[in-house]
């Protein structure tokens, strides 16, 4: 029997493709088309993808990991609004994840 991780957090992101070489890992994550709760009851259409960003996570076995992370777009069709997620995926002033900016600030 095997045991399986379930998580209570929602999942907003896809791994779409990943990539490891030598030194490096490389993860390519899109935003899931789920609108933000404040707009689940609207009409909506996924328009596109806003402009990727590439931000360096934990390292993993000894190779760094680059996230390369494709955020989602919506436009509500009764306004012509475009909405989207406000993450705060990076620390202000780097292109590190908030944990491992934290981390390394940490053991500095």
């Amino acid at each position: 029997m095997s045991a399986k991780f379930v998580s209570r957090r929602p999942i907003y992101f896809e791994i779409v493709r990943h990539d490891a070489s030598a030194d490096r890992i490389h993860f390519y994550l899109e935003e899931k088309n789920v609108l933000p709760k404040v707009h689940r009851s609207e009409a909506a259409q996924s328009k596109s993808f806003l402009s990727e960003i590439t931000v360096e996570d934990f390292p993993l076995r000894g190779k760094s990991v680059l996230l390369h992370i494709k955020r989602r777009r919506w436009t509500l069709v009764n306004t012509g609004e475009i909405v989207k997620r406000d993450w705060n995926l990076i620390a202000k002033g780097t292109r590190t994840t908030n944990k491992f900016a934290s981390f390394l600030k940490g053991i500095a």
